[in-house]
């Protein structure tokens, strides 16, 4: 079965024209001006309307037990609003407790995404390292898995020490890994939280404090050391301030292999709203945190100047009610996370091309290609050109809507963005050449997402 999208304007990381796309089956079989569709072919005509890549949200938590409770959503409710707001891949973080089994854990995970609509694949988290983590991790990555997790954070959990870190990034280096890394120190978060909380500082305006800009820098800066000492690949998450940055900048010049990864929350909210009236501020608690207003345009322009390589989420949902009220008399106890999978690329594009601080082709490397390119999916995914999967957006520019937990498919009670204005919307969204989403609504198949298998590439 063939699928042709006539007229729209193509954009890639590298291309801007306008032109046709035939789908032939699961991939793009031709892309160019006037194309000939077959006998029986499928037209959609895209006339007016942008036609990008399929995007690749390279951070996400799906299935999480964390701080006491479970994140709310399952592939099910994830994958759709993945495919609402126009991401066609997720990545997400298999994040094993430090007593858990490595290929126990991720046979858990990769179970439960066997229900997505979109596709998938996993960072392998490393939460402790023994004897027999090296055989188990060698095992993960000959099933497909080209990427690893670190934590250097979250102490007495996800954390691991020195030497862990040590031989973690050793093996990735030989078996061609790269490694993302959640960077912190976490001897620092531990006693500055001891210290707020017996001051009597409870509330989550004081998440913050507890995790300043330095404490950030300082965990960038250590991973650095030991990607410089052991040659590996890393990859910092959610980076959220200028002085993290430069601590990547600093290490690039030494020949350090590294990149740097922000999420959508951190572009366009600040730490005021954790600083809301009536444990409101609970509903932005994340780490690192959000920070003061004048890291954004460091961010943009850390983004628009590529030092920033993607764009992801870490989504993490959990309800409003019950589970970030955990932490009513405790900041400490608030799990983490700001629900944003579905509205990561539609915020991008409303705050980042509409407003000219990024042009098209940023947000398309951003948002799709460079997670492409560092996590083995390249050009299967990520791009718009012959042979690569059928993964494509078709946008409408002058669509105006806003944002509303009572209209999202996630599952969880509230937006972060209640009320925000977009400009722009995925309208159509195909994942191998399958149309999932018409309309703006999800009209696909559950199910029809697969695992994608990866081959090492950071040798």
């Amino acid at each position: 079965m063939s699928t042709l999208i006539r007229g729209g304007r193509i954009v890639t990381a590298d291309s801007d024209f306008v032109g046709d796309v035939l789908i032939d089956g699961e991939t793009i079989a031709a892309v160019g001006p006037q194309l000939e569709a077959p006998p029986e072919t499928t037209v959609i005509d895209a006339a007016g309307k942008l036609i990008f890549p399929g995007f690749i949200d390279p951070h996400v938590h799906i299935y999480l037990p964390f701080m006491g409770t479970y994140a709310k959503d399952t592939y099910e409710s994830a994958s759709r609003a993945a495919l609402v707001g126009g991401t066609t891949t997720l990545i997400e973080m298999c994040c094993p407790a430090r007593g858990d089994d490595p290929i126990e854990a991720f046979e858990l995970w990769l179970g439960k995404g066997e229900r997505s609509a979109c596709d998938y694949t996993f960072h392998m988290g490393v939460s402790r390292f023994d004897e027999q983590t090296a055989a188990a991790l060698r095992e993960i990555a000959n099933r497909g898995v080209a990427s690893l997790k670190v934590f250097l954070a979250y102490k007495g959990a996800f954390g691991i020490d020195d030497g862990e870190l040590y031989d973690t990034l050793s093996l990735a280096k030989e078996l061609g890994l790269i490694v993302t890394a959640h960077c912190e120190n976490e001897t620092l978060v531990a006693q500055l939280q001891q210290q707020l909380l017996a001051a009597g500082k409870t509330g989550p305006e004081w998440h913050e404090p507890s995790r300043p800009r330095r404490v950030e820098a300082e965990g960038v800066h250590h991973l650095m050391t030991f990607a410089e000492m052991t040659g590996a690949h890393v990859y910092c998450v959610h980076t959220s301030c200028e002085a993290a940055l430069e601590a990547v900048q600093a290490a690039h010049l030494r020949g350090v292999n590294a990149w740097v990864e922000t999420v959508i929350p951190y572009l366009v909210v600040d730490k005021s709203y954790a600083e809301l009236p009536d444990f409101q501020g609970a509903k932005y608690v994340m780490s690192p945190p959000l920070r003061d207003r004048s890291e954004q345009p460091v961010l943009w322009n850390a983004l628009r100047s590529r030092l920033i390589s993607t764009v992801a989420t870490d989504h993490a949902p959990f309800d409003f009610a019950a589970q970030k009220e955990m932490g009513r008399d405790d900041f400490t106890k608030i799990p983490n996370g700001i629900p944003s999978v579905e509205n990561r690329v539609t915020l991008l594009y409303t705050h980042g091309v509409a407003t000219g601080r990024i042009d098209l082709a940023t947000f398309v490397d951003a948002g799709s290609t460079q997670a492409a390119k560092l996590f083995g999916l390249y050009p299967r995914k990520g791009t718009i050109a012959p042979g690569s999967d059928a993964d494509v957006v078709i946008w409408d520019p002058d669509y105006r809507g806003q944002i509303t937990a009572a209209e999202q498919e996630m599952d969880v009670d509230y937006s972060a963005f209640e009320g925000w204005e977009i400009q722009g919307r995925p309208e159509t969204v195909l994942v191998r050449g399958a149309v999932q989403v018409a309309g703006g609504k999800f009209v696909g198949e559950l199910g029809h997402g697969q695992f994608l298998r990866r081959e090492p590439t950071h040798f």
